[in-house]
């Protein structure tokens, strides 16, 4: 595609596939504030919606993990190859960088260095865990960072830089929670009154599957154990393939009692009384849908040891962070056992209602939906302005 000169020119780049979903909505928006806006940049299926002129898709780029990424130097050196010669060839009037930190704050680092383009961080770095330093990247390099978390506000403020809270992109995806009608006396009331689902959602990665799956399936064996009602649905990311799965369940001699899910995990929340989750963005997204949870995590000896000197946080699930207590009880690393999942699983089985309250606090403090729709406006204030 050739640069129309006369427009205004956005430059979005994301490198993960979560980053390329909400970039596509807040493209979006941006064309309905203004559809005379030429679009590049760096994403996936979701930008290529909204017919961004992609000059290199993250198909190639996303990673997780040091290895991975060392694995991946070369695309990622090759991406920002291209994001260099296209701040050459057609400078944008605004660069929008959406989440993968590693990457973005080096090409904004660049494009202020060499060409002062003004920069909006939407979806910033988690500073607020880990990597504090950021901060003062973000301050030097950005213009304005717009927040999806309501207790980054104040840690933005504090460093000095502009910054807006903007509510979280998932309050669009989950509008209204998907919660089923509890009888108030404290038992849960399903389509079948006779049982019980519980959704396993061990994660998106394959070091995650391995870590939890077996560790859920053993859970779930416990839990069946002392009350026969109870069936497992298991999520099955897309980044996962089934056989592996069904590789892990066909161990069991109980597998009948698992069914696999290949669709969206809005519909394990949809049948699910109770979610036992890889610690996540689900796990919030469970919050939002007011699905009491159990948040679960295993790593290595040495991979646990070097996040606790580098994490900095009370708790891991994002639920729990936002109210700024347990209203998600976590499981992590040695204390991630069947024993204890089934034990806890069966007590949250008879407080459900209790449970599914207390959920209630995370939507109120999220806010209303749009966030999407905010975020659009200051990138429209930036590049008119």
């Amino acid at each position: 595609m050739t640069f129309p000169g006369k427009l205004k020119h956005i430059m979005v780049l994301t490198g993960e596939p979560s980053g390329d979903f909400h970039a596509g909505h807040l493209v979006r928006q941006i064309k309905q504030f203004n559809s005379r806006i030429y679009f590049s940049g760096i994403g996936g299926t979701h930008l290529e919606n909204q017919d961004v002129d992609l000059f290199y898709n993250i198909a190639n780029l996303s990673a997780m993990g040091i290895t991975e990424v060392l694995m991946q130097f070369r695309q990622i050196k090759k991406a920002f190859d291209l994001f260099k010669e296209k701040l050459r060839s057609n400078q944008p009037d605004l660069i929008i960088l959406v989440d993968y930190p590693g990457f973005n704050l080096k090409a904004a680092q660049f494009a202020k260095d060499y060409y002062s383009i003004k920069i909006l961080y939407y979806i910033t770095p988690k500073v607020w865990a880990w990597k504090k330093s950021r901060l003062k990247k973000i301050k030097a390099y950005a213009d304005h960072a717009a927040l999806i978390l309501p207790f980054e506000e104040k840690m933005f403020k504090k460093a000095g830089i502009p910054s807006t809270y903007v509510g979280n992109p998932l309050m669009d995806e989950y509008p209204e929670n998907l919660s089923k009608p509890f009888l108030r006396s404290g038992k849960f009331l399903s389509k079948n009154k006779d049982s019980l689902i519980i959704g396993l959602l061990p994660g998106s990665r394959k070091a995650e599957i391995k870590n939890l799956l077996e560790i859920m399936i053993k859970s779930g064996d416990l839990i069946h154990q002392n009350n026969k009602k109870v069936t497992f649905i298991i999520s099955r990311a897309g980044s996962i393939q089934r056989q592996s799965i069904e590789k892990i369940v066909n161990k069991f001699e109980k597998n009948y009692l698992f069914q696999i899910n290949d669709g969206p995990v809005k519909q394990i929340f949809l049948k699910s009384n109770l979610v036992i989750a890889a610690s996540g963005t689900v796990t919030l997204e469970a919050a939002l849908c007011c699905v009491p949870t159990i948040i679960i995590y295993k790593m290595s000896g040495v991979s646990f040891s070097i996040a606790k000197l580098l994490v900095n946080v009370k708790y891991a699930g994002l639920a729990n962070l936002i109210v700024n207590q347990q209203v998600m009880p976590e499981l992590l690393q040695d204390d991630a056992t069947p024993c204890k999942i089934s034990k806890k699983a069966l007590y949250m089985l008879d407080h459900l209602v209790e449970f599914e309250d207390r959920l209630q606090m995370v939507r109120k403090l999220l806010g209303k939906k749009g966030a999407s729709k905010r975020a659009a406006n200051i990138a429209i204030n930036m590049v008119t302005g």
